[in-house]
């Protein structure tokens, strides 16, 4: 690994290796060129031979398959002329079939029969008339177990071929059938020679062909020539090896593959190529088997072991490349040899710029060449240079001193600037917080003195028509003192409401009665409130009032507060649903109670994080038909008993609204002080 980093930092930094290998590259390039169309030419041509050869012993091997039927038909003739036949049919025609029977191994064929012109109805329509007219017929064809059965006992056990993989037996025949038509002497059809060979299991017969097809020496070494005989896609007959390495066994009962059997057997066409045979890859070629009705139910296959091809074609690339190897050897270390006088003057160069670079005092001097080489006159160009930026260095040093010092003044000036401005941009967001403020409290101040008048004067005109019904009413006025009572109680409550909103708007002015008292009998009424406005609306209140502790309030203030949450939870609800109001005791880190805490949860639809810092804003509502001063006005109501109120909200879950109220109201200072110990 270290010799492999040094060479590459070599090749990476050194001159001398850097224009070894551009002077190589040119080399390298046409080398690799001709390699290129080379190996493209040979492929080329040795695929296309491939391919044009394979299809030449396809040729050969179907020409065998007809000099073969050929021979069949030749046999039947030979049956049909000798004396045998002739004395048989003469003394006992009627066992003419029992005779053929015994003859059939004599003749060379699996199945032979004689039978009278009279029976050709057993033949296929379309073999009827070609007899008739008397000719020759000579096919192959597909019969079932039955129809073997039918021709010879033994001949459908014979066809059997189990299935490799599939545990299935196939139990059809692919036979080469001759019918031979012999006829009396006034011209009629009298009998039929029918006789043929089973080719399923016939291996005699594939290395027949396959031996006529590839001589002994006409392939590569360790290669192996095939034929195979297929009934529809299955390896009825072959010498294709179950393991094509050891050449061991046979392929019968295998299947060919999808591809070649759409394009053979479904498309009738003749296919030419390499195809994986069963184990291995073969340059391969097939050709479709026809019946006697044109039919396609076989195919005759020819081929040879693809890789001793590939393997001889690879052998010839590594020669090529160690030819390319040494021929590149050769030429760089002519080039390097030849090139030492100029590297040495270039290292020398690179050599005085590195000292350069690491702020070195150096110069190339003399190189020993000749005054008007190139090389020469560039070291003395390149000292020259190196003298007048050393010079140029020293002035850039002095003015970058100077430069300096005037960056440090105007520095300092600046960053005097920039904090005043900070304070200036600091103190102009603060004013204009005051300002946006000042101008909301002024237009609420208007609108709630507005509202407070509105709301008085029919306040007035309700209380006194009320107490001149108690009069008119004398006695009978007890009938309805509670609702009389309970009229009056919320007059005082209106009248509490608009001083809160005028005490809001002004920032101070005259405080309400605080009294000290229990929260729950307030939350109780404000609920009682709620319910009663809220009758109409399918909203359950419920309450969970578990605090003890007692705490200063303005009652009419801390109604409101609780009526105003409340209300603003069955509308979030949409005047339906559940509402539940909680009060617990406030305690501190030690457990003492400081107060009482109020909670109004509602299950609504939720305030959005980005709203949860504007709600108590005057005026920010997200209702249509809100004033946004509710919240505003429970602020500061909660703000000036000294509480505060806090809000959790979930988007599309509800939200909670809480009080903190201190058992005694914080004053100013004591606020400030608390603030400043925090």
């Amino acid at each position: 690994m270290k010799w492999f980093t040094k060479w590459r930092q070599r090749f990476r930094t050194m001159v001398r290796y850097r224009l070894l290998v551009l002077t190589s590259v040119p080399i390298i390039i046409t080398l690799l060129a001709l390699i290129a169309l080379t190996m493209y030419w040979t492929l080329a041509y040795s695929w296309k031979s491939a391919l044009a050869g394979v299809n030449a012993d396809l040729a050969v091997a179907s020409n065998s398959m007809e000099v073969l039927q050929r021979e069949q038909r030749l046999q039947l003739n030979a049956i049909a002329d000798s004396y045998d036949f002739q004395i048989q049919i003469e003394r006992d025609p009627k066992r003419i079939f029992s005779w053929a029977q015994s003859r059939a191994d004599k003749y060379g064929v699996d199945f032979l029969a004689v039978y009278p012109a009279s029976q050709i109805d057993r033949l296929p329509l379309t073999l009827r008339q070609p007899l008739i007219e008397g000719r020759e017929r000579t096919f192959f064809q597909v019969m079932s177990d039955i129809e073997l059965e039918a021709i010879t006992p033994d001949l459908s056990s014979r066809a059997e071929i189990p299935l490799l993989n599939e545990q299935v037996i196939e139990s059809r025949g692919l036979i080469s059938r001759s019918l031979l038509p012999l006829f009396n002497e006034a011209g009629e059809l009298e009998w039929i020679i029918d006789g043929g060979i089973l080719l399923n299991n016939s291996t005699e017969l594939v290395d027949r062909i396959r031996d006529l097809v590839f001589p002994e020496g006409t392939l590569p070494d360790a290669s192996v020539g095939t034929v195979t005989l297929f009934m529809d896609d299955i390896r009825v007959s072959t010498n294709v090896p179950l393991d094509s390495d050891n050449k061991f066994g046979r392929a019968i009962g295998t299947r060919v593959s999808d591809e070649v059997r759409k394009s053979v057997l479904e498309n009738g066409d003749v296919w030419v190529n390499r195809a994986y045979v069963y184990d291995a890859w073969y340059i391969s070629a097939y050709k479709p088997i026809r019946d006697f009705n044109n039919r396609v139910i076989g195919m005759l296959y020819t081929g040879y072991l693809e890789w001793p091809l590939i393997s001889r074609y690879l052998t010839n690339l590594v020669e090529l490349g160690f030819g390319i190897l040494a021929t590149l050897f050769v030429t760089g270390f002519l080039v390097y040899r030849g090139a030492k006088d100029l590297f040495r003057p270039i290292e020398r160069i690179h050599r005085v710029v590195r000292l350069v670079r690491f702020d070195q005092d150096a110069r190339i001097g003399k190189l020993g060449l000749d005054p008007q080489h190139e090389l020469a006159i560039l070291a003395r160009q390149f000292d020259t240079m190196l003298d007048q930026l050393k010079q140029q260095n020293e002035a850039i040093r002095q003015n970058a001193l100077e430069l300096e010092d005037k960056v440090k003044e105007r520095t300092a000036s600046l960053h005097e600037t920039t904090e005043e401005l900070r304070q200036n941009i600091t103190l102009l967001e603060q004013t204009r917080s005051k300002l946006l403020l000042n101008e909301k409290l002024a237009a609420l101040g208007e609108l709630t003195a507005g509202i407070a008048h509105e709301i008085n004067n029919p306040t007035a005109v309700i209380l006194g028509n009320i107490e001149l019904m108690e009069y008119e009413l004398g006695k009978n006025a007890t009938l309805v003192s509670e609702e009389m009572s309970a009229v009056l109680e919320q007059i005082d409550r209106i009248r509490n409401i608009t001083r809160s909103l005028l005490q809001y708007s002004r920032q101070g002015g005259v405080q309400d009665e605080i009294t000290w008292q229990h929260v729950n009998p307030v939350i109780e009424e404000s609920v009682t409130l709620v319910r009663s406005g809220t009758k109409k609306s399918d909203v359950e209140v419920v309450t969970e009032l578990n605090a003890k502790c007692c705490v200063e309030i303005n009652r009419h203030q801390l109604l409101q507060v609780l009526v105003n949450l409340q209300m603003n939870g069955v509308h979030a609800m949409n005047d339906r649903g559940k509402l539940v109001v909680r009060s617990s005791d406030w305690l501190d880190e030690n457990g003492n109670p400081i107060g009482a805490t109020i909670s109004v949860q509602d299950f609504g639809c939720g305030i959005a994080n980005e709203n949860l810092t504007k709600i108590f804003d005057p005026f920010f509502t997200t209702r249509r038909s809100g004033t946004g001063l509710g919240l505003a006005v429970t602020h500061g109501i909660v703000s000036g008993l000294g509480g505060e109120i806090k809000v959790e909200s979930e988007l599309g879950e509800g939200t909670t609204f809480t009080l903190y109220l201190r058992e005694k109201i914080q004053t100013d200072d004591e606020i400030t002080s608390l603030q400043v110990m925090e």
